[in-house]
């Protein structure tokens, strides 16, 4: 069974960071593009970030760009999202994706992320 597995989520004040990660642990991440996506109740979920296979590109939605870095690590499996300057809106679950030509993407189960005075 395919698993990726978002750790890195918890509660920050407003201007804090906090630093998800992703591991893939059945397949390996190196051929896919990965992104994080977020949902709060009630909305659609969001694509916030994605990172070609390579790491050679990067893309962020306009509500992130500037205060989020995604990156990965091939040789840990692993793909990260850095978050600072983090406000409020940022208060969401936050999702691992993963997605190769040809085949259907993996999802995550998520990680909450609260941003709470």
């Amino acid at each position: 069974q395919v698993q990726l597995v978002e750790s890195g989520g918890g509660l920050v004040q407003p201007g804090g960071s906090l630093r998800l990660s992703c591991a893939a642990s059945t397949f390996f991440i190196s051929r896919y593009a990965m992104s994080w996506y977020r949902q709060t109740p009630g909305k659609e979920r969001e694509l916030v970030a994605t990172i070609t296979s390579a790491g050679s590109s990067t893309n962020y939605a306009d509500s992130v760009n500037g205060r989020f870095i995604i990156s990965r690590d091939n040789s840990k499996n692993t793909v990260y999202l850095q978050m600072n300057s983090l406000k409020p809106e940022d208060t969401a679950v936050y999702y691992c994706y993963a997605k190769k030509l040809g085949n259907s993407p993996y999802w995550g189960k998520g990680t909450l992320v609260t941003v709470s005075s």
